[in-house]
């Protein structure tokens, strides 16, 4: 008699955020305290409502390059929180805003709040609401649906030969009245930049880069808007394969 042979099981893979959520293990690391609420509790009881959303559930999509290059719009940040379970967010300002009406004194609140993995994604996003909590996670929300690829590389005349943590060329980004140039530095430099535009440049996972600045830069809100919008007009440039190899530039994250 022949005996069966057992049937090996298939291994499905996930995304890494999903990984997380559904391990056993999870909840034992006794890490920092998240803002509002947890989002590996929300990747438990997710429910997709997009087709994106079923495909990473389904284990079709399981990195944010795949998502990117399927051309869906990711509408949902449980998908962020599923392949990129690492990124991080920055409540750069919080104002109140009081304006007087006819039943009275109304109090807002304005939230400008930066996402980042420090490996090559950043998203940037201002939210206005009556409570500060509730505006917090809501700026946090829509920055995670506006992340953009940066593009790094090593083109500052001063560097070696070599990859680099700087911007391959320089680029300019408007906000209102302020404007921000951000140009390449060589490797060890560090980030000269106000402090608002350093948040968002280390959130993208630039460690070197040089800049300029003219207008209101004292404009929270405009600076950090600025930078951002330096960072995306640079994601826009079409670059030929010679001028990638040769400032070895490289979009979104290094290490999948």
């Amino acid at each position: 008699m022949s005996e069966e042979e057992p049937k090996m099981e298939e291994k499905v893979e996930i995304a890494p955020g999903l990984a997380i959520a559904l391990s056993p293990d999870e909840g034992t690391d006794d890490g920092p305290r998240r803002r509002g609420p947890d989002p590996l509790a929300a990747l438990r009881s997710w429910q997709p409502r997009t087709r994106l959303g079923r495909m990473v559930m389904n284990g079709e999509i399981v990195t944010y390059e795949q998502a990117l290059a399927s051309g869906y719009p990711i509408r949902e940040v449980e998908i962020v929180d599923a392949l990129l379970p690492e990124i991080e967010d920055d409540v750069l300002s919080v104002n109140m805003i009081q304006r007087m009406t006819d039943s009275g004194r109304r109090v807002r609140f304005n939230v400008l709040c930066a996402v980042g993995n420090g490996d090559g994604y950043v998203g940037l996003s201002v939210c206005k609401g009556k409570e500060v909590a509730s505006t917090i996670q809501k700026a946090i929300t829509q920055a995670k649906l506006s992340l953009i690829p940066v593009f790094r590389g090593n083109g500052s005349w001063e560097s070696a030969e070599g990859p680099g943590n700087s911007i391959p060329f320089k680029s300019t980004g408007r906000s209102g009245s302020t404007r921000v140039t951000l140009l390449p530095a060589p490797s060890g430099k560090g980030l000269v930049i106000g402090d608002y535009g350093r948040r968002v440049l280390t959130l993208a996972g630039v460690s070197d880069v040089w800049s300029r600045s003219s207008g209101q830069t004292r404009s929270t809100i405009n600076f950090a808007r600025a930078t951002f919008n330096a960072l995306e007009e640079l994601s826009m440039a079409k670059v030929s394969d010679d001028v990638k190899d040769r400032l070895h530039i490289t979009v979104g994250r290094r290490n999948i």
